[in-house]
């Protein structure tokens, strides 16, 4: 966004002295963007949306899959030499609603490719939230074993009423990463239901707390509450906001 780097600014601006830096990840999705990202202090580790639909590459980045490709690879060999570290998405994992050729062996192909030009973080997108439970863990157990090895996360979006079901089919298929907003921000727009978004990062910790999963010595029930209700009132701040026109 173009006010990007003055979002860092309060961010950092806003820690106590001597605090660790969290993980804290750029997002691009051109050259320009990797180019502000690497400028931009604060930011530790650079993502990338791979699509493996080309309807929905185009539409949302406008590349072919050999220049998407490239970028990939112009990403990793920018961040080696940064020293920033690298996530790529794999948009569309769980399946193609555009009528294009879908399966596990095209996840596949792409970790595969990814794992064999040095990246080693990837997080698999349900990008339009469409996903049941039991597609997530099946695709999950289906790929994992071919990039052993590799940290393979999910980005899940779902519309809520799903959202800890499809978590926990992650984590009982092996998933240790999981990508949150927290009460549920943000999502995708060609998802065809509003209410379908990221899953809640409250949600996806109340999930894992039913497996046994503890998240209170690094996310403490007060500091979490705290940053609900500060996402909540932005929520109410810009749900207000009158439209551009």
């Amino acid at each position: 966004m173009y006010d990007s780097e003055d979002v860092m600014k309060g961010f950092l601006a806003g820690l106590p002295v001597g605090a660790a830096l969290p993980e804290i990840i750029g997002i691009v999705v051109n050259e320009k963007g990797l180019e502000r990202a690497l400028g931009t202090p604060g930011v530790t580790t650079i993502g990338y949306p791979y699509s493996i639909s080309a309807y929905f590459r185009r539409a949302n980045a406008n590349m072919s899959r050999a220049e998407s490709r490239a970028l990939v690879e112009q990403i990793r060999k920018a961040t080696k030499i940064s020293g920033h570290d690298l996530v790529v998405y794999i948009s569309m994992a769980f399946g193609n609603s555009y009528e294009e050729p879908w399966g596990p062996e095209i996840v596949e192909d792409a970790l595969i490719w990814l794992k064999d030009i040095g990246v080693r973080s990837v997080s698999l997108a349900d990008t339009i939230g469409t996903t049941p439970p039991e597609y997530v863990g099946a695709l999950y157990t289906t790929v994992k074993e071919c990039v052993a090895g590799l940290e393979l996360g999910v980005h899940l979006h779902s519309h809520p009423a799903g959202a800890a079901q499809k978590v926990l089919a992650a984590y009982d298929a092996g998933c240790r990463r999981f990508d949150g907003a927290l009460t549920g921000l943000g999502g995708c727009p060609f998802a065809g239901d509003h209410l379908v978004g990221n899953i809640a990062t409250e949600t996806i910790l109340q999930a894992l707390a039913t497996r046994g999963v503890r998240s209170d010595s690094e996310i403490t029930p007060q500091a979490l509450a705290s940053c609900v209700a500060m996402t909540e009132e932005i929520r109410a701040k810009y749900s207000q906001a009158p439209q551009a026109q």
